[in-house]
């Protein structure tokens, strides 16, 4: 079978699984992946069978979603009985996720309540997460924190990582390096990669186009507007396939290819160009796959 990899790196090019009714059949899914040259899907919270059928089909699991989206609040909520379920819950999942085949587990750090003081809620994140250490270093899962700069979030800039990853030093604990969320705050992705490259474990194909007109009118979070928005963007910025943005993908695979990183990049399409239709969606797909190839 032939497995599409990048240019530089030698890296295998996968995509995250979207909830798109064509990706919703995994047969079908596993079916046109491997037609189309692509060695990996990134799984949602999905049944491990799932898992065990595309290990079946000799695909690499890109990663699982850690838990389903209300129990990433429930991880970093103020009550404790909350927090005591979403651990147990996410503990189980790792467990039988392993067990079939998965490695890295996709989370981001989204509060139940942001409005609650930030140390707070920071207190929260470490105090579940670190529940998780035990059974991640005891099966082998790696947890792979993804920086989406959603409302409240506490681990998507350098100096929230930065404080996430010293007080959880675990090897089993690292990064979903997504450029698109960096380019989309004003961070320099090749610069936050060269300080935290030897705790990512897993990458996000996915870029930002930025617009500098716009972006002296509204600026990079845009307030409420009268301006009609895009479906995955503002007006100052969108996200993008890769190539279509400002992202620096050579660069980037060279500082993973140094590190001796040997993970998937998987394309996560959010593009309004393509998303919303099937053929939209394939072709979003594949357009990305031949342009990381060339890189």
């Amino acid at each position: 079978m032939k497995t599409t990899k990048t240019h530089t790196g030698n890296f295998t090019i996968g995509f995250r699984q979207l909830g798109s009714d064509w990706q919703k059949d995994i047969a079908s899914l596993i079916a046109w992946t491997k037609e189309n040259d692509f060695g990996a899907i990134d799984v949602g919270f999905s049944a491990v069978a799932d898992i065990e059928k595309i290990k079946a089909a000799e695909l690499a699991i890109g990663s699982a979603d850690l838990l389903d989206w209300g129990g990433y609040a429930g991880m970093l909520s103020a009550d404790k009985s909350k927090r005591d379920a979403a651990i147990e819950k996410a503990s189980q999942h790792i467990e039988a996720c392993t067990a079939a085949g998965a490695k890295n587990f996709f989370t981001l750090m989204i509060p139940e309540k942001p409005t609650l003081p930030r140390k707070e809620n920071f207190g929260y994140m470490l105090e579940s997460y670190s529940a998780l250490v035990p059974v991640l270093e005891r099966t082998g899962g790696r947890l792979v924190v993804e920086g989406w700069p959603g409302l409240g979030a506490l681990c998507c800039t350098p100096e929230t990582y930065r404080a996430f990853l010293r007080e959880i030093p675990s090897k089993n604990v690292g990064v979903n390096y997504d450029p698109s969320h960096l380019i989309r705050m004003g961070i320099d992705p090749v610069r936050f990669l060269t300080e935290i490259v030897e705790r990512v474990f897993h990458v996000h194909g996915k870029d930002t186009a930025l617009y500098s007109e716009y972006l002296y009118e509204f600026g990079h979070e845009q307030p409420p507007t009268f301006a009609e928005l895009p479906a995955f963007g503002s007006k100052a910025w969108r996200y993008t396939l890769p190539g279509h943005g400002q992202a620096r993908w050579v660069e980037i695979f060279q500082l993973l290819k140094q590190a001796g990183y040997n993970g998937i990049v998987s394309i996560e399409l959010e593009d309004d160009n393509f998303n919303g239709t099937e053929a939209g969606e394939k072709r979003g797909l594949i357009k990305s796959l031949q342009f990381l190839e060339g890189c």
